[in-house]
């Protein structure tokens, strides 16, 4: 039996360029995984609450995740802004590729409400810092 792990960041780029689903194709591809079998989860990270986007990014999720309805994944704030829920479109995007949703696990830890343990740059208004992850087989 084949195994194999992976581990990417996935931020609004990665996300809108669906990046959980091409891990879920090279898995297939590299190492003969099946989507059913494959566990995935997502990091911590940004929540829905804490993003604000501007009216440009949001129109790359309206217009890649025209299966659904905004109020999915997005809110409209008003003035050209909205709060992005990056937790729920990579949802969609790992569901979409096969993966099972109990196999997949979004923690509720947002980096931005929890600055003091976790680095985030929007809680730091763009200061550079790190954030480390670690994958084990």
């Amino acid at each position: 039996e084949k195994k194999g792990a992976v581990l990417a960041h996935s931020g609004w780029k990665g996300t809108v360029g669906r990046i959980g689903a091409k891990m879920v194709k090279n898995m297939q591809g590299g190492y003969g995984c099946r989507p059913e079998d494959i566990v995935a989860a997502v990091g911590p990270s940004i929540c829905r609450d804490c993003y604000e986007v501007s009216e440009d990014v949001a129109e790359q999720f309206i217009k890649e995740f025209s299966g659904h309805p905004k109020e999915e994944f997005m809110d409209e704030k008003g003035n050209g802004k909205y709060q992005l829920d990056l937790w729920k479109a990579n949802e969609i995007i790992l569901t979409e590729a096969g993966i099972l949703k109990e196999h997949l696990d979004i923690t509720d830890l947002c980096t931005c409400c929890n600055s003091e343990y976790l680095f985030s740059h929007r809680a730091t208004k763009g200061r550079r810092g790190n954030l480390g992850a670690f994958i084990v087989l």
